[in-house]
């Protein structure tokens, strides 16, 4: 990195910063903390909702994600359109009528104070969880790729995100959201514009996207049920509804960015301009993956994306075999050089098919790269991520990019990890002082709602970085984000379901029936990852929601029948 993009990335960070803490100043009572004083207008709902869910992971995983297996990933979100419309029409009224704080005072209301608890405790576990994992993202690949201090690194982004969040609470965190949007999607079509420049001159934008397709990258719509697939349209129409009709529809850090809306109308519009335009920007920000990928079939890409790896398998006793395969990548590269400059003049189906094999062979030679770089971590002591898609994007920026926009994308990457990460610390806090702390403690005067909310900001935050020290990666970064999601989203979307529309079921059997389900779709999840069973983890959300609900219908019926025979 230069100077320029030093100045760049800090400055840019450090006005964010600024800008929040100052706008945010006259924040002295729980209304103003919590719900912004009611004064979002549609936009700043909008552009702040999809800012808290892409999160640094989106902008780091997906055009990686994209690089690896090209676009399918968009089918995750094909039911997000679905979700938005019942949000809006079932949710949101009922929110704005009863005049809540947090989604889960709605629970006590309809059940008892037992279920808005357990179910405010849920969230409390895997977002709590999730906002440690949005500051390690960017953190963990950072330091790789820069040679930053990693725990370093956690405690400077979650200390920027504290700052203004327990400064201004939910109005520091929607006019900072505003705003790191413009800078995100700034840096994001930039980026864009100049891989296709830097792209040989003869290949236009319609012949690289030809060359995707040729390499498979261009699949968009999978209509199998193959559950071997995680994702396809149904597993995104059905599953990803369910994930984000509780996502949007009852997890705090959402339900918090619409409750500060002026109106009614204005909730509901910000909503439905997020189900427009998200869709489009996954399709875009994967598009980035795809371009990235063209990109090096006409630049040599390393073996492996992560250079700590590539450091570590390079002074072991493995070092000659992955030389080898490094010199077998490179003679790979030079085949597909003539067949794609023929498949581009020509457009032969056949030649597409060699270009296919070709990748598939380079894709093996990745996958052997992989295991020995695990084994030359495992003689060494050494904890080294052999997966690499993570490292994609940040490796393209670093390496191909100007002076200045370099600073510029890994502002655009701080950013998105700041707006999530104070999205998730706003509504930890929110949800442990209404629904925890003021419901269990006598009568508190507005002032001291207040200094509680931020001393839980504060307190949350800490958690947030200590988890963020002791994170470890997974597959892929965007994936773990959605698995720890998907564990609790379909019990809690199935409460919240119950509540709406199964008027006969009572707080007993509800909770009852979240204890046992939480448990089931645990042990559901372990025996997926033990391949016991096979269900992705996107099912997890419908069938959660399904379980609970039946579940609860038994419990009270049972009851119901108990009640009638001692009669």
């Amino acid at each position: 990195m230069q100077t320029l993009d030093w100045i760049v990335l800090i400055s840019t960070l450090l006005l964010i910063v600024v800008y929040g803490t100052y706008q945010s100043r006259g924040s002295k009572n729980v209304k103003d903390f919590l719900k912004g004083g009611n004064t979002s207008k549609w936009w700043t709902i909008g552009l702040s909702v999809m800012a808290t869910q892409a999160s640094a992971i989106t902008f780091l995983s997906t055009p990686g994600q994209a690089f690896n297996d090209g676009m399918g990933f968009v089918q995750f979100y094909f039911g997000l359109p679905i979700a938005m419309v019942v949000i809006c029409m079932v949710f949101i009224p009922l929110y704005h009528r009863l005049k809540v704080y947090t989604a889960y005072e709605f629970l006590e209301d309809r059940f008892d104070l037992k279920t808005r608890t357990l179910t405010a405790i849920l969230f409390l576990i895997q977002r709590g969880l999730a906002a440690g994992i949005t500051i390690f993202a960017p953190a963990i690949i950072l330091s790789a790729v820069l040679g930053w201090n990693l725990l370093l690194l956690n405690v400077i982004i979650g200390v920027l995100v504290i700052i203004y969040t327990v400064s201004g609470g939910t109005k520091a965190v929607n006019v900072t959201q505003k705003h790191q949007m413009i800078v995100i999607f700034t840096g994001m079509i930039i980026a864009f514009v100049l891989i296709i420049d830097k792209l040989p001159t003869d290949i236009t934008f319609s012949k690289a996207l030809d060359i995707a397709g040729a390499s498979g990258k261009m699949e968009v719509l999978d209509f199998s049920f193959d559950f071997n697939n995680r994702y396809t349209v149904w597993s995104g129409l059905i599953g990803g509804t369910f994930l984000m009709l509780s996502y949007f529809g009852t997890d705090q850090s959402q339900v918090q960015r619409y409750l500060s809306g002026k109106s009614l109308k204005e909730m509901q519009i910000g909503m439905m301009f997020n189900g427009l335009l998200k869709i489009p920007m996954q399709f875009f920000i994967l598009l980035v993956g795809v371009m990235v990928f063209v990109f090096y079939q006409f630049n040599q890409a390393p073996v492996n994306f992560n250079p700590t790896a590539t450091d570590v398998v390079l002074n072991s006793e493995y070092a000659e075999e992955y030389k080898s395969i490094q010199d077998k990548q490179q003679l790979i590269f030079e085949d597909k050089q003539a067949l794609i400059s023929s498949f581009v003049a020509s457009n032969d189906s056949d030649l597409s098919k060699e270009i296919a094999s070709l990748n598939t062979l380079n894709d093996k030679l990745r996958a052997d790269a992989k295991v020995l770089i695990e084994k030359a971590g495992n003689s060494q002591n050494i904890k080294v991520e052999s997966n690499d898609k993570d490292y994609v994007f940040i490796h393209f920026i670093l390496n191909n990019l100007p002076r200045g926009l370099i600073g510029l994308l890994l502002a655009v990457i701080l950013s998105a990890a700041m707006s999530s990460t104070s999205s998730e610390l706003n509504a930890l806090a929110s949800t442990t002082t209404m629904d925890l702390y003021k419901r269990n403690t006598p009568e508190k005067s507005d002032t001291e709602m207040v200094k509680v909310s931020r001393w839980f900001t504060l307190g949350w935050g800490i958690i947030a970085i200590g988890v963020a020290c002791v994170a470890n990666l997974a597959e892929n970064l965007i994936q773990l984000v959605n698995i720890i999601g998907s564990i609790f989203y379909g019990n809690v979307l199935g409460i919240f379901l119950l509540g709406f529309f199964f008027k006969f079921v009572k707080g007993n059997a509800v909770f009852s029936a979240a204890l046992i389900t939480q448990v089931l779709v645990i042990g559901l999840f372990l025996l997926n990852e033990y391949e016991l069973i096979n269900l992705p983890f996107l099912w997890l959300n419908f069938v959660g929601c399904v379980i609970v609900i039946s579940i609860a219908c038994i419990i009270q019926s049972l009851s119901k029948n108990n009640t009638h025979s001692e009669a």
